[in-house]
């Protein structure tokens, strides 16, 4: 995948607002390939210092594998402290707090 791929997505993902979460296909979407959504957890893997990208999860709101984030929780305890709502059985209440995918005005 290009560089300007990986800049697309950290563009849309710099996007998500504190609360919100957006999936990994969401994501591929709003940065022009659709079909790319394992590329879009190479980016994450390799994304700058700053980007939320504790607000990027799996389409069935499943969260990150536990070590992504350096430990068990973290990115649990990084979206609880934004207010996202979570299933009993662990998963993000998408239907609660997905992304409509609507870009503020503001830069990268």
């Amino acid at each position: 995948m290009t560089y300007s791929f990986y800049q697309a997505v950290y563009q849309v993902t710099a996007q998500i607002p504190a609360g919100r979460v957006a999936t990994y296909g969401q994501i591929a979407f709003l940065a022009g390939r659709p079909r790319a959504s394992r590329i879009v957890g190479g980016a994450m893997a390799r994304a700058p210092e700053g980007l939320p990208c504790h607000r990027v999860i799996y389409g069935d709101g499943r969260l990150s594998p536990p070590d992504v984030f350096g430990g068990p929780g973290i990115q649990r305890m990084l979206l609880e402290a934004e207010g996202v709502p979570f299933l009993p059985d662990g998963r993000v209440d998408l239907c609660r707090c997905r992304w409509n995918g609507a870009m503020s005005s503001s830069p990268l």
